[in-house]
């Protein structure tokens, strides 16, 4: 599985990178907007720094409007990726970019048919969201299972990210699934490789050492 790391924190990026962690980034409007700094030079430093796809949405909610901004964002860099909304105008721009060769993130996916509509029409990514499908009262981790047996039915390329993962038990439940990917925020990364019983081991090892005979 794929990591991808949810943020447009330069440092967060920088430091989980360090750990060779990092196989891409996703980002949002909201994310954006956090770090109070310009778009498009928030998105080339990232894409500078990391090697895999870095994904920027667009604000546009029309097709002409969507396709305007996609094409100037796959300018910006050769790894960047435009993130798409899931809708009619969404789709069609796909449709689009897809045919001009510029790789797409379909987000904001709650259903299956969502994800194989997107992957029909050439996305090069589609994201179903798991804590929102939870919230809903639904299974995010079963969306997951079934888009991943549905893309595999009809071979479609799309890779599917698991995205609003807020649990470890997320992440693993969308490995077991399947996923290609998993979008993790910054925030929840440390918590994967943490684990109580590890650092009581350090903890028992280091006393232990104490007690080992040393010469005079």
């Amino acid at each position: 599985m794929e990591f991808y790391l949810d943020t447009a924190n330069i440092d967060e990026i920088k430091r989980i990178n360090r750990l060779g962690l990092v196989d891409g980034i996703t980002t949002n409007p909201s994310i954006i907007a956090k770090q109070n700094r310009d778009f498009e030079e928030t998105i080339k430093e990232i894409c500078s720094l990391v090697d895999g796809p870095v994904s920027a949405e667009v604000i546009g909610l029309t097709v002409e409007e969507m396709v305007e901004e996609a094409r100037n964002i796959a300018t910006w860099a050769p790894n960047v990726v435009v993130k798409i909304p899931m809708t009619e105008a969404g789709l069609e721009a796909v449709n689009i970019l897809s045919n001009e060769g510029i790789k797409t993130n379909v987000t904001l996916i709650f259903s299956v048919a969502q994800g194989l509509m997107a992957a029909k029409a050439g996305a090069t990514y589609v994201s179903p969201f798991v804590g929102r499908v939870d919230d809903m009262g639904e299974d995010g981790i079963e969306l997951i299972q079934n888009l991943k047996v549905t893309l595999k039915n009809y071979n479609y390329d799309a890779k599917i990210i698991t995205a609003s993962v807020r649990t470890i038990g997320h992440l693993e439940k969308a490995a077991l699934a399947g996923a290609d990917i998993a979008t993790i925020p910054g925030s929840l990364l440390p918590k994967l490789w943490k684990h109580p019983l590890t650092d009581n081991g350090i903890a028992q090892f280091l006393a232990d050492w104490e007690k080992v005979p040393t010469k005079a």
